[in-house]
């Protein structure tokens, strides 16, 4: 493989007014990432405008830590997934993009640490150290999942950082039940049955938006030819590109198959949870009327939106039998509307984290 060298007629990184590569890419990742962590912060006063319902004491802070612990869920449960999917793949590049499950376990334990200081204050925001009473979160059931839910994201990133990433799965799943539990009450009708239906729910979600995330990371390394797991911009694509290009649309085609299971479940288990909370006559009021039943509208819509950009990625997907020039697969066609689907995704988490820390509607 040729390393290409910048020069004064390529696009380098050491030349006068050059941008280093990546540089919009990392604008645009924080100008989202801002966008997100608006949703939940602003979110809540437009929810319960007219309502006539009262918000939590720091809804908005709530939601945002309810956000980041569902990313940091979704990050290493969608790594896990699709590096299963890819050592299926005969023939498919070693390469593998660098893992950010790290970082999103890091993230996760202060999200979470946050959530188990509000518990700690009878679900009031702390005004300083001294009103955090830690023993009790041993004595309360939210407290205890608080506790499990912290503990799971450490143990998390222990695992990464000592090499055995694999083992992940065990606290992952552990912080899928957490939160099932805590989304269903004891005093909740059929609580096992709420509590089943959100594990689901949970479980294919992050298998969706984390998998959907790492399969382009991955297509966007092995389009490159690069074999490095850096996916520096710096190697010309060269035969292994061709390989990494054939692998990538197999890995995004054997994902597609995958992802079109996990939105029916999805999809299921989110109109089973709703009916549950909101009897059929009364759905189409509580929509509108009801801070909680506003921003699931505003999240089924979205879902809509993502369904059908990823219909319109799986589409150019089959047709990527038409090629390039060179002969490699033309996996753009499909690249562009599954990014744009990971944007969706990500502004749909963010709903989600809003919808966690609004009123629950009652049964009319």
């Amino acid at each position: 493989m040729t390393l290409i060298r910048p020069t004064a007629g390529t696009r380098g990184y050491g030349g006068p007014g050059e941008r280093r590569p990546g540089t919009g890419r990392a604008v645009a990742v924080l100008v989202l990432v801002t966008l997100g962590a608006l949703i939940p912060l602003l979110g809540p006063s437009a929810a319960l405008y007219g309502t006539g319902e009262n918000p939590a004491p720091g809804v908005g802070g709530i939601a945002l830590l309810r956000t980041a612990l569902f990313t940091a869920l979704c990050i290493p449960v969608g790594e896990l997934f699709v590096q299963r999917l890819a050592g299926r793949l005969p023939g498919a590049p070693a390469a593998r993009p660098r893992s950010w499950a790290l970082y999103a376990a890091g993230a996760g334990f202060l999200a979470a640490l946050g959530l188990a200081s509000v518990v700690a204050t009878g679900n009031l925001v702390p005004g300083g150290l001294g009103e955090i009473d830690v023993g009790g979160l041993y004595e309360s059931r939210d407290g205890k999942l608080a506790l499990l839910e912290i503990n799971a994201f450490a143990l998390a990133g222990l695992l990464v950082l000592f090499g055995s990433p694999r083992a992940q799965v065990w606290p992952l799943a552990a912080i899928a039940v957490a939160e099932a539990l805590r989304a269903h009450p004891t005093v909740e009708h059929s609580p096992l049955v709420g509590s089943a239906l959100t594990l689901v729910h949970v479980t294919c979600s992050a298998l969706w938006v984390g998998g959907l995330v790492y399969a382009l990371r991955t297509l966007r390394l092995w389009r490159r030819g690069s074999g490095t797991a850096t996916g520096t911009e710096a190697h010309a694509p060269g035969p292994d590109g061709d390989t990494g290009a054939a692998s990538g649309a197999a890995l995004l085609g054997l994902y597609a198959r995958v992802a079109a299971v996990l939105l029916a479940a999805t999809t299921a288990t989110g109109i089973w949870s709703t009916l549950r909370r909101m009897p059929p006559e009364t759905v189409v009021e509580q929509l509108t009327e009801t801070a909680y039943g506003r921003v699931l509208l505003a999240k089924v819509l979205l879902v809509v939106v993502v369904t059908a950009l990823a219909l319109s990625a799986r589409s150019r997907l089959r047709r990527v039998a038409g090629r390039t020039p060179s002969g490699r697969p033309d996996l753009l066609r499909a690249y562009a509307p599954a990014r744009a689907e990971v944007v969706a995704l990500g502004v749909v988490v963010a709903v989600s984290g809003l919808l966690t820390a609004l009123p629950v509607p009652i049964r009319w």
